[in-house]
C-alpha cells in the first residue's frame, strides 16, 4: 500500500491518456458529440471504463492478503480492518487519479502530452502539497491547511484503517470537481 501511489501515478495516466486526446486528434470527438448523449454521459462512461480497468489491475493483489493470512502464525492472524481500510484508500486514490488523468487528456490532443500532464497532476496532488506545506513561509495552521488539500494526508488516514467522513468527502469532491473541469475543457474545445 506504500508503493501503490507511486505505481498508480504512472499507470493511470498511461491508461487515461488516450480517452479524449485520441478522440480530438482523430476528429472522432465531433462524431461522438453528434450522438444523442450528453457530454457528462460520455465523460462518465470513459471515467467508469478507465476506473474499472485500474481496479482490474488492483484485484490480483488480494492474493497477497490471502497468502499472508495463511502463512501467519496462527493462520488468519492479520488486521483485516486495516487491510480493508487500505483497499478503500487505494480505490479512492485510483478514482481520484483517474479523474485527474481524464482531465489531462481533455485539455490536449496529444497522447504523450496528456500522459505527462496526468503524471504531473497526480504528483502535485499527492506529493506536491506536502512539499509546499513544508516551506517556511507557512506558519500557524497554514501548513496544515495546505497539507490537507493534498491526497496523501487523506490516503494515509484511510490506510491506517481509519475511515473518516472528511476523507471520503475529500475524494468525492476532488473527483467531482475534476470531472466538471473535464466537462468545461471539452465544452471550450
Amino acid at each position: 500500500f506504500e508503493l501503490g501511489p507511486f505505481l498508480l501515478t504512472f499507470l493511470i495516466p498511461a491508461i487515461t491518456m488516450r480517452t479524449f486526446a485520441e478522440e480530438k486528434s482523430s476528429g472522432t470527438i465531433e462524431f461522438l458529440s453528434t450522438k444523442p448523449l450528453r457530454r457528462l454521459d460520455i465523460i462518465g462512461g470513459k471515467y467508469i471504463a478507465s476506473l474499472v480497468l485500474v481496479l482490474m489491475a488492483i484485484l490480483p493483489t488480494i492474493i497477497y492478503v490471502y497468502s499472508i493470512s495463511q502463512l501467519g502464525s496462527p493462520v488468519g492472524n492479520i488486521d483485516i480492518g486495516e487491510i480493508i481500510g487500505s483497499y478503500i484508500g487505494l480505490i479512492s486514490l485510483a478514482a481520484a487519479f483517474t479523474a485527474l488523468g481524464l482531465f489531462a487528456s481533455s485539455i490536449t490532443d496529444n497522447q504523450i502530452s496528456a500522459f505527462l500532464i496526468g503524471v504531473l497532476l497526480c504528483f502535485v496532488f499527492y506529493w506536491g502539497m506536502d512539499l509546499i506545506s513544508s516551506l517556511p513561509i507557512f506558519f500557524a495552521k497554514g501548513d496544515l491547511l495546505i497539507e490537507s488539500l493534498g491526497i496523501d494526508a487523506h490516503y494515509r488516514s484511510m490506510s491506517r484503517g481509519l475511515l473518516e467522513l472528511k476523507d471520503i468527502i475529500y475524494f468525492i469532491c476532488l473527483i467531482g470537481l475534476t470531472l466538471v473541469m473535464t466537462d468545461t475543457a471539452l465544452k471550450v474545445s
